[in-house]
């Protein structure tokens, strides 16, 4: 009988970011296919509401409350995960966000940018996934084997108006993704593999407001994506998770630094 390459059964995944809507359907859905799955984020009592109602279902999940822009946190959450388990499998970059000032409103220009803010979109995003990678691929390097997954956007393809400091931090996450694969399958082994995925436009608590309005019709902006996407609707969080199931599966094994784009065809669009 051929092996099940999609087998994640006893899989150790750490999610950040995985109190967030995306993090949570994800995290959810891996822990049905038998994974122990370990979602990371600042908000105690939404984790643990999300490993209730996984566990309910008879997923195995845990929550550790930390912090991605801080070494130590998550070092320590690391270590409590090695602890139980021994060791690490996949690491999904899921941590991210925006902020207003770090966006450019239709009546405001470049000018208005507020640095600091700018600064905190860039921190949380790129630094914010470049610190737990450091730390939970040490475990990896030392088992030459595991699978990192970062969370890219379509604003890291396309300029995207207003989200300049997500936009500019997403790009940077395709860049970092494409160099740690080729600086870890060389110097440490090819075990190991590194992607990213980048969703379309999917509803979440970021952007729902700039998306559609409080009585559920699109804005200006919803109705502009829906035309830009061949499909002609958002995504489904749960639409995230067969491509996260590929990535950290042994199905991927011989595929690293790519981006695995799931938009409904709005990164092809064309007139």
């Amino acid at each position: 009988m051929m092996k099940n390459l999609f087998d994640i059964k006893d899989h150790v995944i750490v999610i950040t970011g995985g109190t967030g809507v995306l993090g949570r359907e994800i995290g959810k859905y891996l822990a049905l296919q038998g994974a122990h799955v370990i979602l990371l984020g600042r908000k105690e009592e939404v984790g643990q509401e999300i490993v209730a109602d996984i566990q309910k279902e008879g997923g195995d999940a845990s929550f550790i409350q930390s912090d991605v822009t801080n070494n130590a946190s998550m070092e320590d959450a690391r270590d409590k995960i090695l602890k139980k388990y021994g060791r690490v499998n996949s690491l999904l970059n899921a941590a991210g966000g925006n902020m207003p000032g770090a966006t450019i409103s239709p009546k405001e220009t470049f000018f208005d940018i507020q640095i600091e803010e700018f600064q905190k979109v860039l921190n949380v995003n790129l630094t914010g996934t470049i610190i737990p990678t450091q730390v939970f691929l040490k475990p990896m390097v030392e088992a030459k084997k595991g699978s990192i997954v970062n969370f890219s956007s379509m604003a890291s393809f396309r300029p995207l108006t207003r989200v300049m400091g997500y936009g500019n931090a997403k790009a940077a996450i395709n860049n970092f993704t494409a160099f740690l694969a080729n600086e870890v399958a060389t110097k440490f082994s090819p075990g190991i593999r590194v992607n990213a995925i980048a969703p379309g436009f999917f509803l979440t608590n970021q952007n729902r407001a700039l998306l559609t309005n409080p009585d559920g019709s699109l804005t200006e902006r919803g109705n502009d994506v829906i035309r830009q996407t061949p499909f002609k609707r958002f995504g489904k969080p749960e639409e995230l998770c067969g491509t996260i199931h590929y990535l950290v599966s042994e199905a991927s094994s011989f595929v690293t630094g790519t981006v695995s784009i799931v938009d409904g065809g709005f990164n092809i669009f064309t007139l």
